[in-house]
């Protein structure tokens, strides 16, 4: 009999209500009791909807992040916030985002917050999570309580439990020695904690844990393959069994390390590992479980049922008990229930599944497994004809943006001139200060913006109200950065619901949902549009709005894009043809917008590649196929302008040191990058590295509440202008700042620019 089992589930609610109940107590109109009381109904109700699972998730649920969960847990807290005396929650919320709820501030005394954790992302995946930190004098100490709370709920709830934990070695293989230390060297002190939580889930009495180590789908050298064997061989005595979980890529050569860990099981992500599997069905010992991730737990087409039949059939008739069945990882990567959707096209929606419909997808599975494919005749019938019509849907394939794909070469990637050339035009037309100001693009979404949005929406509001609203908000932008004194303008972006999909609802081959939330970070959710078929671009998107915007003014002012590669990797993007291919359609259409705000007078254009690191292969050896395309379409997509107009681009919230040339290669005249929560770190890259361009190294955390002040600007510019020329310095937030409140935004950018007058002062 195939056993089934979920790895995650997407912990907001279908209606985003943990995003609500959150922002709620922060802002102090809720009490934590209310936020606590929200989280347990979510959890009760995950569990209830993942019911007739042979095992199920626990402990998945976070209030913010699932790696500072763990952080919590082994007791690694930032020696900043070792002294807060409060409740534990609020203390998790500082470290989250610089502070938490206003009352609980007060209380502590410590209003103006703290540094909140660095936030990178999850592998390859548009998650963020909070990087652990660590010293050479870390010591870690157990608080089992949240996960065992949490324990208890299920087992009162009549789940059979699977509490799910981040192993020991992708734990300290996504944190961040800050004084330099072998972080390895720390392991010994933290598997005794390990195996006591162990021990703690035994006593609670725990059969099943799913210890998760994706650090396993890496290149790892010696010493990381040597930490597992050390880690698992530790642990082996304890009286659960584990299950050993990776996911998001192949095992490759890591899958002799991971079959002989000395494990009760091993779950491998066989949607993008599938060739790991024959290997291990012959290597495993006969005691072992092998869990398959059959079912793609980051994209939202349905499964192929007859095709995955076919290949797990034969699988079962070997390993019979010892086959489990699941998604290919957490389904925290999809939205919740498609059944929500109620304006979603009808063909379309005969296509996708999200995770509701991903586990109905599983349980379909294990029925046919385990009491053959006429229990499920009729839904296997219904399935594969979904998947046919789709196959052979006009609306995927357009000849016309085929043929236009056809006649893309090399010279449609490249500037008329060299850097050298443009800036020296450049500088001429803009007459910029050095260390000018700029913003990244989008300014606070305020309750009368999306009060205003979603009346039209509705129909409440005609199209012409909607305009005059909007440009009521985006003369409000002009007008405040005016009397700010920023040297490049933006229109705000209130037109804007999100980034790609304010682009994608105006391309064809993008369709959308209504409630396709899934979680970013915290409190931020994003909802990914669907890119379903070939891209073409019917009509200019944003010229009506910038030249409004321009016309407001005497500064320059910014065109603000986002680039195809960002359009892709913050998509659901589909399966039926290479990525490579998706993108490069998307780059001509972003191309045409180019040329069209260039020729509407904008001399400033930013194109957001905010998720290009995003999508790099977790295997460095694959790296270079993956940035030879993607820059190669933010070129297509940037650089049919002349040499005059200056390209701007922006990347958030990422390691970019590895990747500079690459960056350097997209040839950007101006690059802002996200370097304020980690104190300048990406400027070590400049040590080895001559970065030829213009650079805004972030030094605003948008993703705090907090105020950064003068002197703290003037310090981190100070430290770029070490390795940078000060005449290629712009000083700029590290992100957007739609999720801020205007009355936060204004002194910090207040702040912002008086730090500029006094780089001029003392650096000119």
């Amino acid at each position: 009999m195939a056993i089934t089992h979920n790895l995650g589930f997407p912990r907001i609610g279908a209606k985003r209500e943990l995003k609500f109940a959150l922002e709620s107590y922060w802002k102090g109109q809720s009490s934590r009791d209310a936020l606590q009381a929200l989280g347990a109904e979510l959890r009760r109700r995950h569990w209830e909807q993942q019911s007739g699972l042979d095992l199920v998730p626990v402990g998945d649920f976070s209030f913010y992040d699932q790696v500072l969960d763990m952080s919590f847990t082994l007791g690694n807290l930032p020696e900043r916030v070792q002294d807060f005396h409060g409740d534990p929650l609020d203390n998790y919320f500082r470290v989250a985002r610089g502070r938490s709820a206003q009352a609980a501030e007060e209380h502590a005394q410590c209003c103006g917050g703290v540094a909140a954790g660095e936030m990178t992302k999850w592998f390859d995946t548009n998650y963020h999570y909070i990087v652990p930190e660590f010293s050479a004098a870390t010591e870690f100490t157990l608080n089992a309580s949240r996960l065992l709370a949490q324990l208890a709920e299920a087992k009162a709830q009549g789940v059979n439990p699977k509490p799910v934990l981040i192993g020991p070695v992708t734990y300290l293989g996504l944190g961040k020695a800050k004084d330099g230390s072998n972080k390895l060297a720390l392991l010994e002190r933290l598997l005794p904690v390990y195996a006591q939580l162990l021990e703690a889930l035994a006593d609670a009495g725990v059969e099943w844990v799913q210890i998760d180590e994706p650090l396993l789908v890496t290149e790892l050298d010696a010493a990381w393959q040597h930490a597992f064997n050390l880690a698992y061989h530790h642990l082996k005595s304890c009286r659960v069994k584990l299950l050993l979980a990776s996911y998001f890529g192949p095992l490759a050569d890591n899958t002799h390390l991971a079959a002989n860990l000395p494990v009760a099981g091993l779950h491998v992500d066989a949607i993008n590992g599938r060739e790991d599997v024959q290997t291990l069905v012959d290597m495993l010992p006969s005691h072992k479980v092998l869990s398959l991730g059959v079912i793609n737990g980051r994209n939202i087409w349905k499964t192929d049922l007859t095709a995955t039949l076919d290949w797990l059939e034969p699988l079962q008739r070997r390993l019979d008990e010892r086959l489990w069945v699941a998604p290919s990882c957490s389904l925290l990567h999809v939205p919740v229930d498609l059944a929500c959707e109620q304006k979603l096209d009808a063909e379309l929606k005969s296509w996708l599944a999200f995770a509701l419909q991903k586990l109905d997808e599983l349980r379909l599975i294990a029925t046919a497994l385990n009491q053959g494919r006429d229990a499920v005749r009729a839904e296997l019938a219904a399935n594969r004809a979904a998947c046919e019509a789709r196959r052979q849907s006009p609306r995927v394939h357009n000849p016309a943006v085929q043929a236009a794909l056809a006649r893309v070469d090399a010279e449609l990637g490249r500037r008329q001139s060299s850097y050298v050339e443009r800036a020296a035009k450049q500088a001429a037309q803009l007459e910029l200060p050095k260390f000018p100001t700029t913003t990244i693009g989008s300014f606070p979404q305020t309750a009368e913006i999306r009060q205003a949005r979603r009346q039209f929406k509705a129909g409440e509001l005609d199209e012409a109200a909607y305009r005059t609203a909007m440009r009521a908000e985006i003369a409000r932008s002009v007008r405040e950065q005016e009397a700010l004194g920023l040297d490049v303008l933006v229109h705000g972006e209130a037109e804007r619901n999100d980034m790609v999909e304010y682009f994608g609802e105006q391309l064809d081959g993008y369709a959308f949902s209504q409630f396709g939330w899934v979680q970013s970070y915290g409190s931020r959710c994003v909802k990914p549009p669907i890119l379903f078929g070939d891209i073409s671009r019917p009509r200019p998107m944003t010229v009506e709005w910038i030249r409004y915007a321009q016309s407001l003014t005497d500064k320059p002012l910014k065109g603000m894009l986002t680039g195809p590669v960002t359009m892709l990797n913050w998509s659901f993007v589909r399966d039926d043809q290479p990525r490579a291919v998706s993108c490069r359609q998307l780059a001509l259409a972003i191309r045409e917008e180019v040329l069209d705000l260039e020729q509407a007078g904008v001399r400033v254009i930013q194109i957001d590649e905010a998720a290009l690191r995003e999508g790099l292969p977790l295997r460095r050896s694959q790296w270079q196929e993956y940035l030879g395309w993607a820059v190669e379409c933010f070129r297509i997509a940037a650089n049919g302008v002349s040499d005059e107009t200056q390209i701007h681009t922006h990347m958030c919230y990422s390691e970019f040191n590895d990747i500079i040339a690459s960056i350097a290669a997209m040839d950007a005249d101006v690059i802002t990058i996200e370097t304020s929560r980690s104190d300048m770190e990406l400027l070590d890259a400049f040590d080895s590295f001559n970065y030829p361009n213009e650079i805004g190294p972030g030094v605003y955390d948008i993703h705090s509440p907090n105020i950064p002040a003068e002197t703290h600007i003037v310090e981190l510019m100070r430290k770029a202008a070490e390795r940078i020329p000060a005449e290629r310095l712009w000083v700029n937030p590290d992100c957007g700042l739609k999720t801020r409140q205007w009355e936060e935004v204004i002194p910090a950018l207040t702040n912002m620019v008086a730090a500029a007058r006094t780089l001029r002062e003392s650096l000119t």
